[in-house]
């Protein structure tokens, strides 16, 4: 039963109360395992170039810049860093001021002076505490050289957005935020024919004048430096998107009588994707950067799957025409088939049943959405969602990127794809989202609301169940044309916990 209170939050929330509902029984129902036809790999459901290959890609992205195409970056930064330093909050936590041997508070401290904020953590220790890093390490007060670094009275890292976190430290002793570096790649990879480069940025409220201030400082010398100018804008995501949480008889979780909500996890960026005035986008997450010396294979392949997502975007474009305005043969027909297939990996049984007039318009449905082309990496080890080529609804079949919570853990045969991919997916997408006349596609409507994910998480010592929405690369976009291509891990360089600052390739 709803109370008064109940009701003007979810007002303000922008929230009904039949959604509401939806949300509670899909905590009942749970979210159906996907269907699966094989895991994607290169000659099935993955594209791998050669070099000819990538070439002409690069040339047709730096074409379609030239003839004054848009493109946007967009960048999810919304995030904490507080994951990055669970390690760090444990031991400063702790009641002992020595680290277990070779864990990661220990490798930290035997490599601090490689860290790039080390000298803003210098500064630091000596306002707390009249001594420098060295110096307390010397005398064992190891604990407060790492409170130092997360808690507020220090730098507070263990609070403010991952974006906002020094990365790298140049051999002039210059530093960059991967806010930074974006700004950088962005230059290198998503300059239009005016000289400017359009990012957007999606904030979380508390943080947004944080990020106002760095882009205030940072843009100008970027600007300067790579001789562009800088279009910035940000969103943050919207209260509509938050799911209430759920105590674990599926019940609404409450906290002094209050409904709880929380956020609906990065697939609710499809809204803010949507709203973005564009006809391409980048979307790479925050943490995937590179100092420059290393960001070469990160500048050619966002042009290669660039390329390729106008390549077959001019192709699509014109199939469409013919099925809008009934210039085709069925051999015609024949021929889209075979491209839906060998390009796309969409199948679908009607392929082989309908003809003529009917299958045209099978075909257009499958053609006029949405487009994407994503990076895959060959799996070292990495987390990461997967690439597969999975059943959809209607029981047509296309590539998707999956999460393991998707996979169903006792199907033999799933744990058999799963066991031999080949491929992980690093977050590294470029879009096409108008149709051919040159309107927005309504994104929203190509979620596939039946794929998103129910986690336990607990609230001050209170176990409670969450509903994330479809993910962004997930189910928020299992409705577009996709076409995976192999790139190289080189291309994958995230920082997911502040010791990944000390590997070679984050090293100025």
């Amino acid at each position: 039963m709803l109370t008064q209170n109940d009701l003007s939050l979810l007002k303000e929330k922008g929230i009904t109360p039949e959604q509401l509902q939806q949300q509670l029984d899909r905590f009942a129902t749970g979210f159906p395992y996907l269907v699966l036809e094989s895991s994607a790999r290169v000659g099935y459901g993955i594209l791998s170039l050669d070099r000819d290959a990538e070439e002409m890609a690069m040339g047709r992205w730096h074409q379609y810049l030239a003839d004054g195409g848009g493109v946007t970056k967009f960048v999810p930064a919304s995030g904490a860093a507080s994951r990055m330093f669970k390690a760090l909050f444990a031991f400063a936590d702790g009641d002992t001021d020595i680290p277990a041997k070779d864990g990661d508070v220990d490798r930290l401290l035997v490599d601090i002076h490689n860290l790039p904020f080390f000298e803003e953590l210098n500064e630091t220790t000596r306002r707390l505490y009249s001594k420098t890093v060295d110096t307390l390490m010397d005398e064992g007060r190891n604990r407060d050289v790492i409170a130092a670094i997360i808690h507020p009275e220090g730098m507070n890292y263990g609070n403010l957005p991952k974006g906002l976190l020094t990365f790298h430290r140049y051999p002039d002793n210059t530093t960059r935020t991967p806010l930074e570096e974006q700004l950088v790649e962005g230059a290198q990879t998503a300059t239009t024919a005016d000289g400017t480069v359009n990012l957007h940025f999606t904030v979380s409220g508390n943080h947004r004048d944080l990020f106002k201030k760095k882009i205030e400082e940072a843009v100008p010398g970027v600007e300067k430096q790579m001789g562009v100018k800088f279009n910035i804008s940000m969103s943050e995501q919207q209260p509509s998107t938050d799911t209430v949480a759920a105590n674990p008889d599926n019940t609404p979780f409450r906290e002094d009588g209050n409904l709880v909500f929380r956020p609906g996890g990065h697939g609710a960026l499809i809204r803010n994707l949507d709203a973005i005035d564009s006809t391409v986008v980048f979307v790479k997450n925050i943490d995937n950067v590179v100092p420059d010396s290393y960001r070469e294979a990160t500048v050619r392949y966002k042009k290669v799957i660039a390329g390729v997502l106008i390549q077959h975007h001019d192709l699509v474009a014109r199939y469409i025409d013919m099925l809008v305005n009934k210039r085709y043969t069925q051999t015609d027909l024949v021929d889209m088939v075979a491209y839906l297939r060998k390009v796309f990996y969409t199948d679908d049984a009607r392929f082989d049943t309908l003809k003529n007039e009917e299958l045209a318009e099978v075909l257009l449905s499958k053609f006029n959405r949405p487009m994407r082309v994503c990076g895959m990496v060959r799996n070292e080890g990495e987390p990461g969602g997967g690439p597969y080529i999975a059943r959809n609804a209607d029981g047509s079949y296309s590539p998707q990127i999956l999460e393991s919570t998707q996979i169903d853990p006792d199907n033999e045969s799933y744990k058999s794809m799963v066991a031999q991919a080949t491929h992980f997916n690093p977050v590294d997408l470029v879009c096409y989202i108008r149709d051919i006349d040159g309107k927005k596609f309504d994104l929203p409507a190509h979620v596939d609301q039946a794929t998103g994910f129910i986690s336990s998480k607990s609230l001050h010592g209170r176990e409670l169940k969450a509903l994330e929405l479809p993910g962004l690369w997930n189910g928020a976009m299992s409705d577009w044309l996709t076409i995976f291509v192999e790139v190289p891990i080189a291309t994958f360089n995230p920082v997911k916990t502040v010791n990944d600052l000390l590997r070679p390739v984050h090293q100025c």
